[in-house]
């Protein structure tokens, strides 16, 4: 697994983390929209991936919202590695390594799966625009993650 800033990340690496984003959100699922939209190369944004030998095949990055929220955004596992444990990991590990509250907008149809990690639903669920057409986008959950205390 790998957990590093965009200015510590090789290029062909990053290359192949766009390839496969743009392959599920934008080819996959059908929703043309601009990938490259600035976070990426935030100072505070963390890229995490599993690879296999060639490139990454699960991928996830971490937003700083503030210094108390982080946002789980553009998790994507390539069609072929799916149902392998892969993002469930990529999660994992955010939870493990990250202080603060934890938000992420969970596509609706993954819901139940991230309540399974600990994830609570913490509002109404909306639709994502995909490209122009704002009527045709992807219903998507606000999901918070509750720490267990000790």
């Amino acid at each position: 697994m790998f957990d590093h800033p965009f200015h510590e990340i090789e290029p062909l690496t990053f290359y192949e983390i766009l390839r496969l984003r743009i392959d599920v959100f934008v080819v996959e699922q059908n929703c043309p929209y601009p990938e490259l939209d600035g976070f990426d190369i935030d100072l505070d944004t963390r890229h995490i991936w599993i690879a296999d030998e060639e490139s990454p095949v699960s991928y996830l990055r971490v937003l700083r919202e503030n210094k108390e929220v982080n946002r789980i955004s553009r998790v994507a596992t390539s069609l072929h590695n799916r149902h392998r444990g892969m993002a469930e990991s990529l999660i994992e590990h955010v939870i493990n390594t990250t202080s603060g509250e934890l938000v992420l907008d969970a596509q609706a149809y993954l819901e139940d799966w991230y309540e399974e990690m600990g994830f609570m639903t913490n509002g109404e669920a909306f639709e994502e625009g995909c490209g122009r057409d704002v009527n045709s986008g992807i219903l998507h959950v606000p999901m918070v993650y509750k720490r267990k205390i000790d």
